[in-house]
């Protein structure tokens, strides 16, 4: 019923040029917490209503256990969203796909597909690599010098290289690829910019799928089409690629830099990363998962069928926007106070910083991997490194869906 709703009134979310004001608030920060109207709207209830200008209903979910009980749900949501495009906007139906936006069957065959490449013991393979481009950036940051923007001299350049070598794509269109990466999960103009960077950025990866069609490289994407051949279209190829890049590339490199801001505020807190054991470094960067959660919001549910749902009567169409920072953030499952950074907590439960279910971030190891090796030579190779501006003046992403910092000058 939503689907038809939607085309009969040519709804199309790539054409939209604003963000409808109740869905800032999963999205809005203070600092580096979320709006304390977040955790008002968790404190109210397990589902809050949004007011938006669709003909479906939409409902914030962010305490905790609800969250995971909805991201469990394989088999009652889905998380296609192409109905919602006309196919005159910036983007069409066309350029949406990837594991995020498609449902099982097809989900299966895909993750099926790219699942043993994310494995520990295939990632293991990267560690050396991924240590050269660290050691790579710092160079490039003490090079800089004091006043050194970190977030672009450092935290981003190693994730991007990290999944370009991944990918195995080459870096003809470095600047304008990574730009793009950062400008589709920016929901201050609406629909219209994000998804035009989409369809912009999936261009780059159709080429790369079809020059490697040829020559197959030796990355991932020309592994799959030694292994799959012609049963994995370009199209599906391409969208497992997107998935990659963006979901391995602007949510880590976020990370890092905000990672260091934390760390930085107290000598103990960067002397455990400096010099603790696996356990307790793993511990530390659990908790900056969990504490950032820098992936805002999961990919939307939206109900195949008229169900009951924590007291609410949910239709076929409705959508569950599940807020991940607000879930993390929920003292039921981090224990007491949540929204404070303790590299000792030990929570009652699991963190959703990767999302959960099917849906689950693919690349959860890897990011793990990158941060284990960056932030101990970090704080190692500058062990003086110091914010070169109070924490209050830098600027942070607003409404993103992918919260992260543009620039960090630091000193050293």
């Amino acid at each position: 019923m939503a689907r038809r709703h939607v085309a009969k009134r040519g709804i199309d979310l790539a054409s939209f040029t604003f963000i409808p004001e109740p869905t800032k608030t999963p999205l809005q920060r203070v600092g580096l917490d979320p709006v304390p109207r977040l955790a008002q709207i968790r404190d109210s209830g397990p589902l809050h209503r949004l007011d938006l200008p669709f003909d479906f209903t939409a409902y914030l979910v962010t305490g905790h256990e609800q969250a995971r009980e909805v991201l469990t749900a394989r088999d009652i949501y889905s998380t296609d969203i192409r109905h919602l495009f006309s196919g005159d906007g910036p983007a069409t139906s066309d350029d949406i796909g990837g594991l995020g936006f498609t449902d099982p069957p097809v989900h299966t065959r895909l993750r099926k597909i790219i699942t043993p490449e994310f494995t520990m013991r295939r990632l293991a393979r990267l560690e050396p690599l991924i240590e050269q481009f660290v050691d790579r950036a710092l160079d490039d940051l003490e090079a800089a010098g004091p006043g050194a923007d970190l977030a672009k001299v450092l935290a981003f350049p190693i994730p991007f290289n990290t999944i370009c070598a991944l990918l195995g794509l080459d870096y003809e269109d470095r600047q304008a690829f990574a730009k793009l990466g950062s400008a589709r999960f920016d929901a201050t103009n609406g629909g219209a910019a994000a998804f035009g960077a989409v369809s912009e950025q999936r261009e780059f990866l159709f080429d790369a799928v079809a020059r490697q069609r040829k020559e197959p490289g030796p990355g991932l994407i020309g592994q799959i089409i030694r292994n799959e051949g012609d049963t994995i279209t370009d199209h599906d190829l391409a969208g497992l690629a997107d998935g990659v890049f963006t979901g391995g590339y602007e949510t880590t490199a976020g990370m890092i830099a905000l990672s260091t801001i934390v760390l930085t505020r107290d000598p103990a807190y960067a002397e455990l990363v400096r010099s603790g054991d696996r356990k307790t470094l793993d511990r530390v960067i659990e908790e900056l998962l969990r504490y950032f959660s820098v992936v805002q919001v999961a990919f939307p549910r939206f109900a195949k069928q008229d169900m009951e749902l924590f007291g609410e009567s949910i239709k076929a169409g409705d959508v569950l926007l599940v807020s991940l920072s607000g879930a993390n953030r929920d003292g039921v499952s981090a224990g007491d106070q949540p929204d404070v950074f303790d590299p000792a907590r030990v929570p009652a439960s699991g963190h959703l910083a990767f999302g959960h279910g099917i849906h689950r971030c693919i690349g959860a190891e890897l990011a793990r991997m990158e941060l284990r090796i960056a932030l101990p030579k970090l704080l190692n190779r500058f062990p003086d490194l110091a914010l070169a501006v109070p924490e209050s003046d830098l600027e942070f992403r607003q409404l993103s869906f992918v919260f992260g910092i543009e620039s960090l000058p630091v000193t050293f």
